[in-house]
């Protein structure tokens, strides 16, 4: 057994000595907290506490004590107060406790822990990719991977100087495609898409910076970026969905082949994907997939990867009638952003239990592309997907705290209601302002 990564979240009445009898059982097994925080409980702030302690776990006698210590807090707070978000590594088995939910970020900073957790590429290249023997390109990648392991929520994201090869592939890139979006690209889109290159410096010659593009899009939908070295896991990715945040890389392929990228790369990631999350309604689509992926088993992060690449990646809609991209992977690239809306390539209609069986390739033209009739069409029924992941909660994504709750209890859909009750007033009100 490797190393592991556990969150424990209980709950306790606010009462002198409680958190010392809760965190006892950890004491008693030699079990080393790393991180200690609380909070009121929202629904019963004056009575109840909400705890969150971060652990590793390391071999089987360490994880025979952590049992142990769970069990004894239990019998302490309560069966139904405690919750056991477990992140192994990925040598390590599946977990003996089938109580355990797969770890995931609770706050928007912690998707600290897992960003520099890249599978592939960063400053490393494989023997295949195209810039592997070009000893320039591979140390302007480390400097791009040095910039993402380095960064921090909260951070100002560093700027970068492209060079003139750099900026020579994003010129031809840029040139091309900006030819296609007015027949091939979704309206909401092309809507977007002048704001850009008003607001963000989007044009032949420049490369836009991140940071200055994720202030414009926080502006618009509250999505951010933040800079990745490389291929995040399915599950990590994912995650920062949920948080409306989008990694992004900031090197650019190789210029010997300026159409064609073997892995993400700041064409993909500023053409492609950054345009929508401009866009309220697929902003709200790409966090409900996010959000769906928290505590999922493996299984079904595989599923909601699938269901990711074939719509915000390779998504396709009709519009008045007439196909139109909505995918930053068509977006992004002159062969599918033709293909996807040609009579040549296969369409079926947008069904998630279909989508999710379906292989794909990764470093070819896609053969296949799911048509949705629209963003909240493909929304409703990814929840309702959704719905069947085994999981003893559901989330909620809270904007003011920039974190993530666990609806598992009749008093916090107590609250939620009231929340909404409240909302809903506040639209009566505004409602019965209104003049015909």
């Amino acid at each position: 057994m490797g190393s592991e990564k556990i969150s424990v979240v209980f709950s306790l009445v606010n009462q002198p000595s409680s958190l010392h009898k809760a965190l006892t059982p950890f004491t008693n097994n030699d079990i080393n907290l790393t991180h200690i925080e609380s909070r009121p409980l929202a629904e019963d702030p004056e009575k109840k506490y909400k705890f969150l302690v971060n652990l590793e776990v390391h071999g089987e006698d360490e994880e025979k004590r952590f049992q142990k210590a769970v069990a004894e807090l239990r019998d302490c707070a309560g069966e139904t107060s405690v919750q056991v978000l477990s992140r192994r590594d990925a040598d390590t088995a599946t977990p003996s406790n089938s109580s355990e939910v797969p770890w995931f970020p609770i706050k928007i900073d912690e998707l600290d822990r897992f960003a520099s957790q890249i599978l592939s590429y960063g400053a490393e290249l494989d023997s295949d990719h195209p810039g592997f023997t070009d000893e320039v390109y591979r140390s302007r990648r480390k400097i791009f991977a040095d910039i993402a392991f380095n960064y921090k929520h909260g951070q100002p994201i560093p700027r970068v100087e492209y060079n003139d090869a750099e900026l020579k592939t994003w010129g031809t890139v840029f040139s091309k495609l900006t030819t296609l979006f007015e027949t091939n690209a979704c309206k909401e889109f092309r809507k977007v898409w002048p704001l850009l290159v008003q607001n963000c410096n989007y044009n032949k010659d420049t490369i836009p910076q991140l940071d200055e593009v994720s202030r414009f899009t926080k502006d618009c939908t509250g999505f951010t970026l933040r800079p990745v070295a490389g291929l995040l896991s399915s599950r990590d990715f994912l995650a920062g969905l949920a948080f409306r945040v989008f990694h992004s890389t900031q090197y650019i392929r190789h210029g010997n082949n300026p159409f064609y990228t073997p892995e993400p790369d700041v064409c993909h990631e500023l053409i492609g994907h950054v345009p929508l999350f401009c866009d309220p309604e697929f902003a709200a689509f790409s966090q409900e997939i996010g959000l769906a992926s928290l505590g999922a088993p493996d299984e079904w992060i595989e599923k909601l990867a699938t269901l990711y690449w074939f719509t915000i990646e390779f998504g396709v809609c009709k519009e008045d009638g007439e196909l139109k991209a909505y995918g930053a992977g068509c977006l992004s690239s002159i062969e599918e952003l033709e293909n996807c809306v040609s009579d040549s390539s296969r369409k079926l209609p947008f069904e998630p239990e279909n989508i999710v069986t379906t292989k794909y390739p990764i470093t070819t033209i896609q053969p296949v592309y799911f048509v949705a009739p629209s963003f909240s069409e493909a929304k409703r029924k990814v929840r309702e997907f959704s719905s069947q992941i085994p999981r003893p909660f559901t989330v909620h994504y809270n904007p003011y705290t920039q974190s993530v709750e666990l609806i598992n209890k009749r008093s916090n859909c107590v609250k939620m209601i009231r929340d909404l009750a409240s909302e809903m007033k506040t639209l009566e009100d505004a409602v019965s302002k209104l003049t015909d």
